[in-house]
């Protein structure tokens, strides 16, 4: 009797944790922009940058980047400006031949302002480059922090993950 009794209290609450859990899932809501000015203005500074490294244009990805960057990679660790610019130029050299492109998961970009300060991008990207004569592809999160300073924008920090 105590076992039957036990038993049912673990399957109510397991019930009850399920339950929890599928109406908190189904509470989010859909994305939208805060400012659409501000996520106008992103989006640009998004295409641009990745306009540069589409190019493989260093100096011009440079110039979307602070000198106080901080890159977080969830394989690579942490990097600094200069690490990061060096990482780019190695990526390019090594990636010549072979169409390394970045493209911006369609509808996953949101953006939030950061008051007195700029942004957050939250969005998923796609990489892809021809190996073996294949396309090699794979879609990764990120999370950019723009700062406006003297009416540029410019990432700060950038936090790279789910690879």
């Amino acid at each position: 009797m105590k076992t039957t009794l036990l038993s049912f209290k673990i399957a109510i609450i397991f019930i009850a944790c399920f339950v929890e859990r599928s109406n908190a899932q189904t509470i989010s809501k859909p994305y939208k922009p805060a400012s659409q000015e501000l996520f106008n203005e992103i989006a640009h500074m998004d295409s641009v940058m990745f306009n540069a490294f589409n190019a493989h244009n260093l100096e011009a990805l440079k110039t979307t980047f602070s000198t106080d960057l901080e890159f977080y990679h969830d394989k690579g660790g942490l990097a600094g400006y200069d690490q990061t610019m060096e990482n780019f130029k190695s990526l390019f050299e090594k990636n010549k031949d072979t169409g390394l492109r970045r493209d911006l998961v369609k509808g996953s970009l949101e953006v939030y302002p950061i008051n007195n300060y700029g942004a957050v991008e939250v969005c998923s990207h796609k990489f892809c480059h021809v190996e073996n004569g294949k396309d090699d592809c794979g879609v990764f999160k990120n999370i950019m922090i723009w700062q406006k300073k003297d009416g540029q924008w410019k990432v700060t920090r950038v936090i790279s993950y789910d690879h």
